[in-house]
């Protein structure tokens, strides 16, 4: 058992010691996760992340990396915050097709210190919300494939399908926006960012999404 699943436990068992550290341990990177995707309310989906993660009828089996869980719930979390902000449309969003700034357009209000980042971010933020997770994933919080199918229930060739498809897509996006677009100044930025040394040929896709 990793030492989170032995800080989960304890924590679950009344420790709050042990959920302090657990927390410390992975906030800044949950925080990351909803800062490019919920805008102000980032904050407060990383608490319900780790209230959810510390409930009982949460299980963590050891099946995939602590991490990985733990983004699932992220995730999860995520998905019905999106949900509950479009109630009122009556409709059931499809986070295949549908972006970020398609459904909540105030996660556009995040920060960085640098421009090309801040960019790169607003690119990122125009693809559908599924294929975001699984580039943000895999290039910033460098979960593997396999981590990443845990995460999000789904084959590890659906993985590399949407990886690909992100790819693709940001590249098309950056590649043909206009002079003053402000998106032309990054492809240095995603160009690095895509520099992975993780051999690209792993990721082909083997299943359509």
């Amino acid at each position: 058992m990793s030492d989170d699943a032995h800080l989960l436990d304890a924590w679950r068992a009344g420790d709050d010691a042990a959920g302090e550290s657990l927390v410390a341990r992975h906030y800044d990177t949950i925080l990351r996760f909803f800062r490019t995707k919920a805008g102000d309310d980032a904050d407060d989906l990383v608490q319900r992340t780790f209230l959810r993660c510390a409930e009982p009828k949460t299980v963590f089996r050891g099946q995939s990396s602590f991490r990985a869980f733990l983004y699932g719930i992220a995730r999860n979390v995520l998905l019905e915050h999106i949900r509950a902000c479009i109630r009122d449309r009556k409709v059931d969003p499809d986070f295949g097709v549908s972006s970020i700034l398609d459904l909540t357009p105030r996660a556009s209000t995040v920060a960085f210190a640098r421009a090309q980042q801040r960019q790169l971010v607003q690119a990122l933020q125009r693809l559908p919300v599924e294929l975001q997770i699984a580039l943000e994933l895999y290039y910033w919080e460098e979960l593997s494939i396999d981590e990443i199918a845990a995460a999000v229930e789904i084959p590890s060739g659906t993985v590399k399908s949407r990886l690909y498809r992100g790819r693709t897509l940001l590249r098309e996006m950056i590649d043909n926006a206009p002079p003053d677009s402000g998106l032309t100044s990054v492809r240095n930025e995603l160009a690095k960012w895509l520099a992975d040394t993780r051999a690209h040929s792993s990721e082909a896709p083997d299943k359509a999404d």
